[in-house]
């Protein structure tokens, strides 16, 4: 059976010869849109597959061989993971039907400790009926699984990955990256963009946008200002290399800076340099010029491609310095470090507010459902990594206690 070897950001996936040739038949395979099968010099496939070649080829061959039982269990595993972390609700941003189906499942056996709430993942394509039929399979759950109808596990909104990463040079950038030469245009073109995003948000699905690179941010903004409502609370994800005119432009068009602080971490940031120049750098997680910008931040973890510990991801948006090597005192544009109190009010209220449940949830006030974790910490943003929780509350009910039995 295929056993991938998956890079930690999901974007490229390695496999070997007997997986392409004889279970995923990709010696004849075209290149799918937005994705990339890597060839040697005589036109055989390398191994290598990056962007949608991996998401629409190896992703649902692998869910297809793997038992339901696994499935449950990694899901069931994943929810109790989170929960001991602090997590009260999780947003799902690649939600597809076998993870789908395999969630449904797994309410029905149990009660889900935090609620879910998924964005349905749109493959670009060229055949605008082809996406727009993705779009109406999302309306269709949303009509049965929303906020109102089943809060524990909804479906939210579509999600569009419009570039891929700079590790890989995937990113979409204004200029050449410095170390090969390669330019990048984003995944989606303006001209597929905009009746996804426009057929979305006419019927009030939430719009998440995952864009890395400065073009694939300004291509996301052009399109959610022109073809999305005001007030719909779309967002972008990540948002790691953004030019302040474009940080600007994300509060004057409602639009959520939906980022994570681990990607600031300057332990993972060492090759940038030379992958884009020491002054793109400086545009790196530029957190600050989207608050002054008046825009919502919301601050996540991007697990599973990212460690998951909330309170020392947000080490390094409070002193950039690196939460993975805290010995070290290199640091990612201290100039975008962030405020502990706003840090968390990011991590919290914004993270409710950016899948809507903030008018129950988020923050700590009379009124609003009991959803808080008891951590053991110091209010100061050096020592966040030694916090400890102790516990988490879903509801008004504890659903983790590290005295209990087992932990």
């Amino acid at each position: 059976m295929l056993d991938p070897i998956d890079a930690k950001d999901l974007h490229s996936t390695w496999c070997n010869s007997a997986a392409l040739l004889k279970e995923l038949d990709v010696d004849l395979t075209e290149n799918p849109v937005g994705g990339k099968i890597h060839r040697d010099e005589d036109e055989s496939p390398s191994g290598l597959l990056s962007e949608a070649a991996a998401v629409a080829l190896v992703w649902p061959h692998i869910a297809r061989y793997t038992p339901l039982e696994d499935r449950i269990e990694a899901l069931r595993e994943a929810v109790i993971v989170y929960t001991q972390a602090a997590y009260t609700g999780m947003v799902e941003m690649a939600m597809d039907e076998s993870a789908w189906a395999g969630l449904q499942l797994l309410r029905s056996l149990e009660r889900l400790p935090s609620p879910v709430a998924a964005h349905w993942l749109i493959s670009p394509s060229d055949d605008e009926t082809v996406t727009l039929k993705q779009v109406d399979r999302a309306i269709e759950l949303r009509e049965k699984f929303n906020l109102d109808t089943s809060p524990a596990l909804r479906l939210t909104g579509i999600k569009i990955i419009c570039d891929g990463v700079v590790d890989a040079c995937t990113a979409a950038l204004t200029q050449a990256y410095s170390s090969n030469s390669v330019s990048c245009s984003p995944l989606w073109t303006p001209r597929m963009l905009g009746p996804v995003i426009q057929k979305a948000d006419s019927v009030g699905l939430q719009c998440a946008l995952h864009a890395i690179g400065d073009a694939a941010i300004k291509n996301a903004i052009d399109a959610l200002e022109k073809f999305g409502t005001p007030g719909r609370s779309h967002r972008i994800e990540h948002l790691e290399l953004t030019s302040p005119e474009e940080a600007k432009r994300l509060g004057k068009a409602g639009i959520i800076a939906s980022a994570q602080p681990v990607h600031s971490d300057p332990a993972i940031l060492r090759a940038w340099p030379k992958l884009l120049g020491e002054a793109k750098c400086e545009q790196t997680c530029a957190y600050k010029d989207f608050l002054d910008g008046v825009a919502v931040l919301a601050l996540g973890s991007d697990a599973p491609t990212a460690p998951y510990v909330p309170l020392s991801n947000l080490c390094c948006a409070t002193t950039r310095r690196s939460a993975k090597e805290p010995e070290s005192l290199g640091t990612t544009n201290e100039q975008h470090a962030l405020q502990l109190a706003t840090t968390m009010a990011a991590a919290t209220e914004g993270a409710a507010y950016s899948c809507f449940p903030d008018a129950w949830t988020g923050r700590l006030r009379a009124g609003l459902k009991a959803d808080f974790a008891v951590v053991d910490m110091s209010w100061t943003s050096e020592d966040l990594p030694e916090a400890q929780v102790c516990q988490t509350w879903f509801e008004g009910k504890k659903v983790y206690d590290c005295d209990d039995e087992g932990h």
